[in-house]
């Protein structure tokens, strides 16, 4: 089954560019997903327990990285890549 997610982290701290960016690093080092990333949110494209397994290895590392951070997240059935 392939999955998108469409993924908004707001870091509660001054410096909020950083953790945003590393979070964003941390994903591309999952090699079996797709990431594109904006100006409003990053989407990420693949199979779902390979999509899923990243998220979650990427969340608990932003929350142990950097404390309190709000994640807002959109799942949707399928591979939603724009052609």
């Amino acid at each position: 089954m392939k999955l998108t997610v469409d993924i908004s982290k707001y870091p509660l701290a001054e410096n909020y560019i950083d953790p945003i960016r590393e979070f964003i690093d941390e994903l591309a080092k999952h090699p079996n997903i797709h990431i594109i990333t904006n100006t409003l949110s990053t989407q990420v494209f693949g199979d779902y327990d390979d999509v899923m397994e990243a998220i979650q290895a990427c969340i608990k590392w932003s929350f142990n990285k950097y404390g309190k951070v709000v994640f807002v997240c959109k799942f949707l059935h399928g591979d939603l890549r724009p052609e």
